[in-house]
Order: C-alpha cells, then structure tokens, then sequence
C-alpha cells in the first residue's frame, strides 16, 4: 500500500475545502465496500499505481483534459471489466461530479479512516538515529498500553535530537528529547 508520508498530496489538494470534499468520498467509498473496506483501499490503491505507472495517462485522465463522457467510456470499457463493481461505480460517481483530480487524496484519506475504524491510529517516532526493530517494538507496546488505540508506528529521524524521543499522536506531541530538558 502507499506510504502515507509520501502520498500527502501538495499544492491546490491542500486546501481545506478539498480535503473536506475528500473525505466524503473517501467515507463513502468505505462505507459503500461495508466489510471490505480494506479491500476498497487497496483497489483504489492499485488502480492509483497503474495511473502512476502510464504518467501520460494519468495527466490527461486526471486533469480534466477529457471530458465527462471520454472519462465514462475509459471507466466503462478498460476499469469496470478488471475491477469490482463498487469500485467501477464509485470512479463513475467522480467522473460525472468532475472529482477524479481528488483520487490521490482520497486515497490518503480513505486509508486513515480505515486505520480509525479499526481502532488504528499513525503515530510518528522521531529519534536522534534509526531505531532497530526491538527498540520500535517496545515502544509500539508501551503507546499501545498508554493509549485506547493500536500504533502505527512512523519512525523517523532528526539528527538534532542528540537523545530521546519525539512522538506525535495526531495534534498533541510528547517530548522526551534531551534537546527540549
């Protein structure tokens, strides 16, 4: 699946109303896949691979370059024989209200709510140098027993730490580096 990290999207899908409008579609493409929403987001997911694999493609499908009916017709007659149903209606849905720029941000947005609905949540680790597996793993076990949720856990590193810790939990950051004592 995508790394969320390098999936943000940037430029004009930042701004607020976009991500808003993402966030629906991303809500109904998982609540219309019911059980399988996993099953949604790699879909979406691998359809986004191969539109990143044909960068062509994915220029002009994607822009708005074609119009409603070529972007129906491509859905109906390359994606709905290969894809699910669902899916094949939701890239419809899209195409006809002029929204299939959002797919990329629908996707980040769809996995996080995923994530939430499976009681998930990213929380990034920041530290001076790598941390190996057990290191990580331990303070996997330590954010899952001082939180009501399972960590995803995001490491990373910053060279000015010098020591210690940085973990950020959505909004809030806990800053046990020797760089904030």
């Amino acid at each position: 699946m995508a790394d969320l990290k390098d999936a943000r999207v940037k430029r004009v899908l930042d701004d607020p109303s976009t991500q808003a409008i993402s966030r629906v579609y991303a809500t109904a493409l998982l609540d219309a896949a019911g059980d399988d929403g996993a099953g949604a987001v790699e879909e979406l997911d691998s359809f986004i691979d191969v539109l990143d694999a044909h960068e062509n493609f994915r220029s002009i499908f994607l822009s708005g370059i074609m119009n409603r009916d070529e972007q129906l017709g491509v859905i109906d007659r390359v994606v709905a024989p290969r894809a699910s149903g669902n899916f094949s209606n939701f890239l419809r849905v899209l195409a006809e209200h002029d929204r299939l720029s959002l797919l990329p941000a629908i996707l980040v947005l769809a996995t996080l709510e995923l994530e939430k609905r499976n009681g998930q949540q990213r929380v990034e680790v920041v530290s001076a140098r790598a941390l190996d597996e057990a290191t990580l793993e331990r303070v996997r076990k330590q954010i899952n027993d001082a939180f009501d949720f399972e960590p995803i856990i995001e490491p990373s590193t910053d060279p000015g730490l010098i020591g210690g810790l940085v973990i950020r939990v959505g909004n809030k950051v806990y800053d046990g580096s020797l760089r904030s004592r």
